[in-house]
């Protein structure tokens, strides 16, 4: 369940706990991939710290969190992309639904890649038996806005984050 997941352009890689130490630590000889100077940034380590500490006390939650999001090619990291967690794990509260998050780096924007990444996400949370699936989407954010109308998510709602602020929520069933 924790293999590499790989799509036309795109590896998602799996950050294992041990994975995300490394990163935490800067220790990115152990990553197998190339990563940023400037990354994680304060709020990307707050993010990996959270992730690792979920994985930490239910291990089972780990293959749906955070993957690493890698040119093959070049072994470079140009985002990442996961669930919230495993199905239940959602701001629509539905227990047979995963909520999709992402972030691809700016200078890798405009080129698909969020598009192949959640794709390919999907496509392997349905493997799992997974066909309800949910995105909160910042009522600004107009290219992520664009990805999950494309894609077939229909706006369903909107929460309050505390982190983020207003979200609109949307949902994908499929067959």
């Amino acid at each position: 369940m924790t293999e590499t997941i790989v799509s036309e352009r795109l590896e998602l890689v799996w950050l294992s706990p041990e994975l995300v130490e490394a990163l935490l630590d800067g220790r990115r000889d152990e990553l197998g991939f190339a990563v940023p100077d400037d990354w994680p940034d304060e709020h990307d380590r707050r993010f990996l710290a959270f992730r690792l500490r979920q994985m930490g006390d239910e291990p089972a939650r780990g293959p749906w969190l955070v993957r690493a999001v890698v040119l093959p090619e070049t072994r470079e990291l140009i985002g990442h992309v996961g669930f919230h967690g495993p199905p239940g794990i959602n701001s629509r509260r539905a227990g047979d639904a995963v909520e999709i998050g992402y972030t691809i780096f700016p200078e890798h924007r405009r080129n698909g890649y969020a598009t192949e990444a959640v794709v390919a996400l999907l496509d392997w949370a349905r493997a799992q038996g997974i066909h309800r699936f949910v995105a909160s989407v910042g009522p600004e954010n107009e290219p992520s806005l664009k990805l999950v109308r494309r894609l077939g998510f229909a706006e369903v709602g909107r929460h309050w984050d505390d982190e983020d602020g207003e979200e609109l929520e949307f949902e994908l069933v499929t067959a």
